[in-house]
């Protein structure tokens, strides 16, 4: 029996580090989702997964921990950087020290 997958597209994690990432939403957040489900295309925000600003602080909290850069509230690019799972896969990818 296969999973749902949360909102729209479908298409399940297929990188790793989207798989990683996934995984990594799941436990910071304490989703009841698994990480498999989490569409990687779906918007993090409002009808995808529906997280708020103070969701998006822990992950980035994560992030930095986990992969050795800075994520800023203040950075302009912030809007597209956290538009789904594989924008953020794409700039963690570009920027990790690990």
């Amino acid at each position: 029996m296969s999973l749902p997958q949360i909102a729209i597209g479908g298409a399940a994690p297929s990188s790793t580090l989207e798989r990683e990432l996934a995984q990594l939403f799941v436990d910071a957040l304490n989703l009841e989702t698994p990480a498999e489900a989490i569409d990687p295309l779906a918007p993090l925000f409002g009808d995808g997964l529906g997280l708020d600003s103070i969701d998006i602080l822990e992950v980035a909290l994560e992030i930095s921990q986990r992969y050795g850069f800075q994520l800023r509230s203040d950075d302009e690019n912030n809007q597209r950087i956290f538009q789904n799972l594989r924008s953020l896969a794409a700039h963690v990818a570009q920027h990790r020290s690990k």
